[in-house]
């Protein structure tokens, strides 16, 4: 009896995979491909032998063949290709149902190349991992969409062309492990150009008046409410909008009164006696929308706004919610929801809030992003039934944005919010004041979900701030009249909100894509992130420079989303890719052509050099970071900038400062009272720093603390020099808890510390306002310091991007988390590294294991086999020979470095540290091995 054939179904992740068997059962065998498991060579190691004399070889595409990609199969990549194929000898069909958009397309049409299969293929798309879904996606499988197909490829191959063309010129002219991009570098130029604009903003100046008054016949807090000065002698006042930020002057023609503190303060006190009257009152109501449903971009974006999440952590976070059936595809343009959905969010409502809060009738929105055609539906709870995240029993990250979806589901069906504005005049004197109000009449889909806004000072549209009630002709009683100095502020910069927001707006790359790009301009060092802010670096403006000047054209916004329209139209069958990539690569118009012929005009050191606008030195990017260059006669000056300065605080006076501090050299303020050694101030890339005593073989780490930027370095004195370096200090114990309250300078500045919380001074003055009075880390008192305390939200454990499993020794839980320089795996106190483009879905106990043993062993901890090899007999002998030869060693290491006077014991573990011991054979000792020996 012939064994009993099945459908071999492959999906992308091994999450997915077991999910989907649960619901096909026996008759389907479902394994996961991981990913991409064919792809262009990495690495010059993977390309082909007979291949690698090719021209094009370092390309991994043919530019002479019709740009034919070179595909390879990674190492780690071959095994569950072979898997694949054994599976499918037994099967009777093949499903390929990765996911449905471009890449998923390419992925499956990759193994289906590489399969060779015999049986017929069906394609199955989906866009929730649920019963129905499933069951209903196999009863209505289709072909492989070829031009899906087309335009990954072709989206592939445009951006190694970019890539391996325009990187090795940055190399050569700039600095080693450099990369261009076609979306990368034109996100680079975007957050450049908003930090040059900040670079020419000049500040203007203004005053305005603020009065706090009460209604006449209310005796009670709520009668009180605030006014500000809008006109004077019948001329409106100036406000920041009235102000040319290159001048910080007014614009011409603005015709508005410019008030200064003089007469500021003069109509202030004017104004204290006068006689306030309402002279208008004025009501309008307004209907608020609730907005679309998600899709890729805004879910990053308001993610990022409501939970901080970055927006490689949303993906991710979207893609395990996705993964384990609670939400619909979470790589979408549409903002189309089914009719199923509808219905349920709908049902959901009226159970929850009443009938009054539904919309009057289904509503549906209308995508207005350029080739939304990826998926046919917004990212919403998957299912019928719209559970809360408390009923689908997910939590941490997974918990918030889950429950942010669902909100913000729900409010795409409820009723429109109702609001009204009160507007009210007052006269007094020859000025005239205006007070607004807002009151929410009607709540609506308010009750469920409030969208966010880039300003963090916006209020939320939910909040009600009303006047009390006001006629016209009622007398006011006036409480102060406050004069209040304002300074218009620059362009705020990008945060990764608004960022997402503007490339989406003006078309360049796709939503899915935004994650990773964000991610790689980090890596590569062209942009910091300073709490939610992306600042360009130094390298940054310098690439940015270099491609602006002599290839204009492949950062141009319009010309790159030209690119994206193109590739929209392969997707739909409207363009072919080859006279495209003609175009892109070949001719004289190429991206080849333009490097060949620019390539000899590119002066490196001109390429390193920035010329700030304002700035009377040049600014050079280094090997070793940005520094100043000033020449002094025929002599070269220089000072490096430290990593803390961003390119639009950089200043003359900060330049010459630090320039004056190098040329003075290290500046010894005097002699420690008690160690007798002199104390250094110096300048490094983090600024300014104290350094007691020299650097010496017997000391080669000497005690150093950075001095906060409440002190002047020019003018430290030796007293303040000594009570820095006595940090941290104890403030003494908080009365609440009768623990220890200590405060001191750490790696990210000053602080205050209790009970494993941290609180921080002002992030730019590093000072702390109290009652009153300016503290610092010097000065700073219990109050002082229980109030810094109270106002710090104590932080949370990092939560796990995703749970593996459990450690085979102890049963702890290993997880992945997203850190400061990418992902790692924890178990107990070891982080291990996860290696760039791993996918976390895929990562196996096993690789998690071999990475943190590989960590522990590397920072001196030992593996556990490496624990029983040291018990046997044979690793417990040496020969005598080559025992004196490492005990020698470790003595020279040790009486080296621990500069001891007598000598140190040979045996093994005399030696500070198994650290030492391992790396015991310094270049000293090397170098007479062989007499030790003999």
């Amino acid at each position: 009896m012939a064994a009993r054939k099945t459908a071999l179904v492959i999906v992308e992740s091994p999450a997915k995979a077991k999910k989907i068997q649960g619901f096909l059962g026996s008759d389907y065998v479902v394994r996961a491909s991981v990913g991409h498991v064919r792809d262009l060579p990495a690495k010059a190691a993977e390309v082909p032998p007979k291949l690698k004399k090719e021209s094009w070889a370092n390309l991994g595409v043919n530019v002479d063949n019709d740009f034919e990609p070179l595909y390879v199969v990674p190492a780690d990549k071959k095994k569950i290709v072979r898997e694949l194929k054994d599976l499918l000898k037994d099967a009777d069909q093949l499903i390929v149902a990765t996911d449905e958009d471009r890449e998923g397309e390419s992925i499956g049409w990759h193994l289906v190349q590489l399969l060779e299969p015999k049986v017929p293929v069906k394609r199955m798309v989906f866009s929730e991992i649920t019963s129905d879904a499933i069951l209903e996606a196999l009863a209505n499988t289709r072909k492989m969409d070829e031009n899906l197909v087309a335009a990954q490829e072709t989206r592939r191959v445009v951006d190694r062309l970019y890539g391996y063309t325009l990187s090795p010129l940055l190399w050569k002219k700039i600095a080693p492990k450099l990369s261009a991009g076609r979306v990368q570098s034109v996100a680079v130029r975007i957050l450049v150009e908003r930090e040059i604009e900040r670079m020419k903003f000049h500040s203007g100046t203004y005053w305005d008046l603020k009065a706090d008054l009460k209604a006449g016949q209310s005796a009670t807090a709520g009668g009180r409410f605030e006014a500000i000065l809008q006109t004077v002698d019948g001329r409106r006042i100036a406000s920041g909008k009235d102000f040319d930020e290159n001048t910080g002057r007014l614009r011409e023609g603005a015709g508005v009164l410019l008030l200064e503190e003089g007469p500021a303060k003069e109509l202030q006190e004017k104004l204290k006696s006068a006689d306030w009257i309402v002279s208008k009152v004025e009501q309008k109501r307004q209907n608020r929308k609730p907005a679309p449903p998600f899709t890729t971009s805004s879910l990053q974006q308001e993610a990022n706004r409501k939970l901080n999440m970055t927006a490689r952590q949303t993906m991710q976070t979207a893609q395990r919610l996705y993964e384990a059936g609670h939400i619909t595809y979470m790589r979408t343009d549409s903002v189309n929801l089914s009719g199923e959905a509808v219905s349920a969010a709908r049902g959901r409502i009226e159970n929850l809030y009443g009938h009054e809060y539904l919309s009057p009738s289904p509503r549906q929105y209308t995508s207005k992003t350029k080739g939304a055609q990826e998926a046919h539906e917004a990212i919403r709870p998957a299912g019928k039934k719209m559970k809360t995240a408390d009923e689908i029993g997910v939590t941490g990250a997974e918990y918030k944005l889950y429950d942010l979806i669902w909100k913000r589901t729900m409010a795409t069906q409820m009723a429109e919010a109702l609001l009204r504005f009160d507007t009210v005049t007052i006269a007094v004197e020859n000025a005239e004041f205006r007070a607004s109000g807002r009151t929410v009449e009607f709540p609506g889909f308010f009750r469920v979900y409030v969208e966010g806004s880039d300003d963090p000072d916006a209020a939320l549209d939910d909040r009600d701030s009303p006047l009390p009630p006001l006629s016209e002709n009622d007398n006011l009683d006036c409480n102060s009249v406050e004069a209040n100095p304002h300074e218009t502020k620059p362009p705020a910069r990008y945060t990764e909100a608004s960022l997402v927001r503007k490339l989406e707006s003006e078309g360049i790359g796709r939503p899915s894509t935004y994650a990773s790009i964000i991610g790689t301009i980090q890596d590569r060092e062209y942009v910091n992130k300073n709490g939610s802010q992306l600042v360009p670096t130094f390298k940054g403006l310098a690439v940015t420079k270099l491609l602006e000047n002599h290839f204009p054209n492949l950062v141009d916004l319009g010309f790159t989303a030209g690119m994206e329209q193109t590739l929209d139209d392969i997707a739909t069958g409207n363009a072919d890719r080859l006279p495209y990539l003609q175009q892109f690569y070949s001719g004289n118009d190429g991206i080849n052509e333009q490097v060949r012929q620019r390539e000899s005009d590119i002066d490196p050191r001109e390429a390193c050099t920035l010329k700030l606008e304002g700035l009377d030195v040049d600014v050079r990017v280094g090997k070793y970071g940005p520094y100043f260059e000033k020449l002094d006669g025929e002599s070269k000056v220089t000072a490096s900038i430290p990593a803390t300065v961003a390119p639009a605080d950089i200043n003359n006076a900060l330049a010459t400062r630090l320039l004056e501090e190098k040329q003075k050299g290290p500046t010894a303020l005097g002699m420690h009272p008690d160690d007798g050694v002199p104390i250094y101030q110096l300048s490094g890339p983090f600024g300014p720093y104290l350094q007691l005593g020299e650097v010496t073989e017997e000391n080669p780490k000497p005690k150093r603390c950075s001095i906060p930027n409440c002190f002047d370095p020019l003018n430290l004195d030796l007293q303040t020099a000594v009570a820095l370096l006595e940090l941290p200090r104890r403030i003494g114990k908080h009365p609440l808890t009768d623990k220890v309250v200590n405060t001191g300078i750490g790696r990210f500045g000053p602080y205050v510390l209790h009970d494993k919380v941290y609180a921080s001074y002002d992030r730019k003055t590093h000072t702390y306002e109290f009652n009153g009075q300016t503290y610092n880390v010097l000065n700073i008192t219990m109050d002082a310091a229980v109030e810094m305390l109270k106002n710090t939200r104590k932080r949370a454990a990092p939560e796990p991007l995703r749970e593996i499993g459990n450690h085979p020794d102890d049963g702890a839980t290993i997880g992945v988390f997203e850190g400061r320089y990418g992902m790692y795996v924890k178990h107990g106190r070891i982080n291990a590294t996860v290696p760039k483009d791993t996918d976390i879905n895929g990562i196996t106990v096993q690789q998690a294991v071999e990475w943190l043993e590989a960590k522990a062993a590397k920072s001196g901890g030992v593996k556990k086999s490496a624990k029983k090899k040291a018990t046997t007999k044979k690793s417990a002998k040496k020969s005598p020979q080559r025992r004196n030869g490492l005990r020698s060693a470790v003595l020279i290491r040790c009486g080296r470095w621990n500069g001891r006077s007598r000598p140190v014991s040979s045996g093994r573990n005399s030696c500070p540290g198994r650290r030492t011991v391992r790396k015991a054979w310094s270049p000293a000792a090397r170098a007479i091995r062989p007499k030790l020996l003999s």
